[in-house]
């Protein structure tokens, strides 16, 4: 964004104290800024600027103990409780492996970082918010009743930085296009895609064919992909939630993957939203954002897995599902059936 547009912080602040219930999303969208343009004009207050060191973070974490894991894009939130345990660091990209929380993350998209401490009544809320370059929120951590104060002080502080300014510099997102050549035969593709080992090969099947996500399934034939009817979606929740089955549930951005490994049980809709209300796991899911579903299957040494994925208006992944599975298990012919069973189109839904 162009700086010399942006309101400043003063101003900024004043509009958040005339608006103390708007979501910080929502209000930074009413001004024209990003959320860490909002949250940064804060500093000096109750905000302290703090250094994405993902691996650092990561590695601090578990000191803190019980908190929540948000994780977003523009049409689903996905929370978890539980502890950052079970860590692998990495330079080009980090996981946590932990019972609850369950993350893949991209630390070359993280650019900002802040510890916010927000008063509710009597209440202090802390969290710590990270942003990309263009200010949009790629992860966030939420401390809760139990959390050890004195752990995530010394993580706040051991990730701290000389550099409070209450300004960020952002720069404009840019959506990424899919590569295509249109050289890719539908007999390429369907040798390809069948002779898939694993389903993590899919991503390096679409490169090396030049060809975007959609477009494949579209390719490939409704023996490997087909479209869903949209109310196949609530429809799947509600399934999944009375035969008690697990499902896995990611929901990510190109900074983070968070995963939802088990069941699901209070399933709510309001208005647009579907809601999962669990104990340790929230949903919140904007159903008139779904402008596509698939069900798709990939082949693995086991005989095949089946997702069920839901898009955007963009073509951009909004939330995708498997049945809860280990590596080296087949997957769960209850899942399978779920999931073959679902209403599907009478036809390929257009781009």
């Amino acid at each position: 964004m162009d700086q010399r547009v942006k309101p400043t912080p003063n101003e900024i602040r004043r509009a958040r104290t005339d608006n103390p219930k708007m979501r910080e999303r929502d209000l930074a969208s009413q001004l024209g800024i990003s959320e860490a343009d909002l949250v940064a004009a804060h500093c000096g207050e109750h905000v302290v600027r703090i250094e994405p060191r993902v691996n650092d973070l990561l590695a601090g974490l578990e000191a803190v103990g019980e908190v929540m894991a948000l994780t977003r894009n523009e049409s689903a939130v996905h929370e978890k409780i539980g502890v950052y345990d079970k860590v692998v660091p990495g330079k080009h990209a980090a996981m946590v492996l932990g019972e609850n929380i369950d993350l893949r993350i991209f630390p070359s998209a993280w650019a900002h970082g802040f510890a916010v401490e927000k008063r509710d009544g009597d209440e202090i809320r802390r969290s710590l918010q990270f942003f990309d370059a263009a200010g949009t929120a790629v992860h966030k951590v939420h401390l809760r009743p139990s959390s050890n104060l004195y752990a995530y002080q010394k993580l706040v502080e051991s990730l701290g930085t000389d550099n409070q300014d209450p300004m960020v510099a952002t720069i404009a997102a840019v959506a990424e296009k899919p590569v295509n050549d249109g050289s890719a035969s539908v007999d390429e593709l369907r040798q390809r895609w069948s002779t898939m080992t694993d389903v993590h090969q899919f991503f390096g099947m679409l490169r090396s064919l030049k060809l975007g996500r959609q477009q494949a399934m579209r390719m490939v034939g409704t023996d490997y992909a087909w479209t869903l009817d949209k109310d196949a979606l609530p429809a799947m929740f509600n399934q999944a939630a009375e035969s008690e089955q697990p499902i896995m549930c990611f929901v990510g951005n190109h900074g983070c993957i968070q995963i939802h490994s088990g069941p699901v049980k209070n399933i709510k809709p309001m208005g647009p939203w579907i809601n999962v209300m669990d104990e340790t796991f929230h949903l919140h899911l904007r159903l008139d954002h779904v402008h596509e579903l698939w069900a798709v299957r990939k082949p693995n040494t086991d005989g095949h897995v089946t997702s069920v994925e839901a898009y955007d208006a963009n073509g951009e992944m909004i939330i995708q599902f498997f049945g809860k599975r280990k590596e080296g298990e087949g997957e769960r012919q209850s899942w399978r059936n779920l999931a073959e069973n679902l209403q599907r189109t009478s036809q390929p839904q257009a781009a």
